[in-house]
């Protein structure tokens, strides 16, 4: 995403069909298909269905501001399809009624733990569900699996991000594709255990089981279709990796033979896979708690929780203390840390208004940033510590690996120590909206403007606050959050100035982004805690959404260029 270019706001040019304003329930949708097959719903259904999902979720212009009380945000209303004021009277008043019917309610999920969150207290969430009744509104259209998660009810806190991001998921799982069901999500799973998601996990594999899926692939990847073992390649890759994808892995899919993948069924398996790699980081970085006991479920025994993901680690200091105590920045009272960050961006501003820096200097800091993201906190700093520190995730990696092969492979920081001329994508060369946007369209059809659509709602998505204080333009932050999770990938923008991450994001908060970007499953509490500590739980969920978007943005980056390369 070039965030300098104002081009990238109008976002790309549709000429796609007036997109009706329709509105009517999925229930068709979910109850149509026959289980194994891929769900093909009745031509004017899913006529209608494609039309709603693609109609945009509004502009993009700075929300309302939030109100200085932490609950749900005072949303503008969203022009969509499925906006009150954008539907048909007789179709608004049928579901109007359908709101207000007593028995027609979302069921919620009761986690093990009080609340979704481990790091969120429960009464902030409950709040900002109960404020917003849209909420369960999506649940109702959207969800795959007909309860209001804990994830969808921490996204909540930011609904207009919500609708897009449940749209395109709903639209990757459930609507007309390359891919059979049951696949999609067994992809979602062998993605989701790259980063021992035993939350996600376990949600696709009643997901798996009740689109037809066959129980026996649930014990491992030697029991599935050889098509999709080849996939644990470009699986690893992308999960940590991403910068190795070649055009050679891509012909090794699609070549000629009883096994291959034809390109459209191979962009839809790499949208699930980096969506749900990304998925997974959001899920540690916000502590999202289980939703139920390891149980029964049609005769699949689930795997056990991941406590690492759930439990207070804040006693277990040895990873945080080894990567923060080495700053700058000292200890400084929350509200001076506040204050000082303020002041950063009011300089920052006044600066570039005065002087750019030039092409080299710019390139210069990229450079150096990217080198000191590897002091950061790597590999290394986990396995230094004994075993017993993280004795859960141990065992859950005994129960996800039947998903997955070479479980010890994981990320590598881009920027190695000693290494003089480190490779670079220049996101100029292959940008998402010039080349990755219309390459996946082309190939799975309307998924583009999905996407495009969620990674410029949480590009922009302001509230124009931070903390206490309101009409705050964070333009600047949001950039540099975005392509600080980019520079650790290798990526680089031609017009951003560097030294804007560098002054913007103090430690602690670094250590918190390469955790949960790069080794999300080691994320912990103490190091939620640790950064912006005057900020609200909304904004920190917001910073988590970013983290997630950008890391899914470079992932679907690296892969697509490699099919391009294959093409030309």
């Amino acid at each position: 995403m070039p965030v300098g270019d104002a081009s990238y706001l109008r976002g790309p040019e549709d000429t796609s069909e007036d997109r009706a304003p329709i509105r009517f329930s999925l229930c068709a949708c979910l109850c149509s298909h026959s289980g194994a097959g891929c769900g093909r719903l009745a031509s004017g259904t899913r006529i209608r269905l494609r039309r709603a999902l693609l109609a945009p979720s509004g502009d993009l212009a700075p929300l309302p501001v939030c109100p200085p009380t932490l609950g749900q945000p005072a949303l503008s209303p969203i022009k969509s399809a499925f906006s009150p004021q954008n539907v048909e009277a007789k179709t608004l008043t049928h579901h109007s009624k359908l709101w207000k019917r007593q028995d027609k309610r979302i069921r919620v999920s009761q986690p093990l733990t009080r609340g979704p969150s481990a790091f969120i207290p429960e009464k902030e969430v409950v709040q900002a569900n109960t404020v917003d009744e849209r909420t369960n509104f999506l649940v109702e259209e959207y969800s795959t699996s007909g309860r209001l998660d804990n994830i969808t009810q921490v996204m909540s806190l930011h609904t207009q991000y919500l609708e897009s991001f449940l749209r395109s998921q709903f639209y990757m799982l459930r609507m007309d594709g390359p891919l059979p069901l049951p696949y999609r999500h067994y992809i979602a799973i062998m993605a989701a255990a790259r980063h021992q998601c035993s939350y996600l996990i376990n949600m696709h594999v009643d997901e798996f089981l009740k689109t037809g899926g066959i129980a026996e692939w649930l014990n491992g990847l030697e029991y599935v279709p050889q098509r999709l073992k080849n996939l644990n390649e470009i699986n690893k890759l992308l999960a940590h990796r991403p910068w190795l994808i070649t055009k050679e892995h891509i012909q090794k899919l699609v070549k000629t033979g009883e096994n291959n993948w034809s390109l459209p069924e191979l962009v839809h398996a790499v949208v699930l896979l980096a969506h749900y790699h990304a998925l997974a980081s959001f899920v540690f970085g916000s502590g999202i708690n289980p939703e139920r006991d390891p149980e029964i479920s049609n005769g699949f025994t689930l795997i056990s929780v991941n406590n690492f993901c759930v439990c207070d680690l804040a006693n277990d200091n040895n990873i945080e203390n080894a990567s923060l105590s080495g700053g700058n920045f000292g200890i400084v009272d929350s509200l001076s840390e506040l204050e000082a960050l303020m002041e950063r961006m009011k300089r920052l501003q006044e600066e570039r208004e005065d002087e750019e820096a030039s092409q080299e200097e710019m390139s210069t800091r990229f450079e150096k940033e990217k080198k000191e993201s590897l002091f950061v906190v790597s590999g290394d700093t986990f396995h230094s510590f004994p075993h017993s520190d993280f004795e859960d995730d141990m065992i859950i990696t005994s129960d996800v690996s039947r998903y997955i092969e070479d479980p010890g492979f994981g990320y590598e920081d881009f920027a190695r120590r000693g290494e003089e001329h480190l490779p670079t994508f220049r996101a100029q060369d292959y940008t998402w909206e010039n080349h990755g946007f219309s390459l996946v369209n082309r190939l799975y059809s309307d998924i583009g403007h999905l996407l495009d659509e969620k990674f410029r709602m949480v590009y922009n998505l302001t509230y124009n606050t931070m903390a206490t204080h309101e009409d705050v333009d964070t333009t600047m932050l949001r950039r540099a959050l975005f392509n600080y999770v980019h520079c650790m990938f290798g990526i680089r923008y031609d017009d951003y100035d560097y030294g804007e991450v560098n002054q913007l994001l103090e430690r602690s908060l670094k250590v918190y982004i390469k955790t949960v970007t790069c080794y999300p499953e080691r994320t912990t509490k103490r190091m939620y805690d640790s950064y912006w500590r005057q900020f609200k739980h909304s904004e920190k969920v917001h910073v988590n959404l970013l983290l997630m978007e950008a890391r899914m943005q470079a992932e679907l980056l690296y892969a697509l260029r490699a099919i391009t390369r294959h093409l030309t």
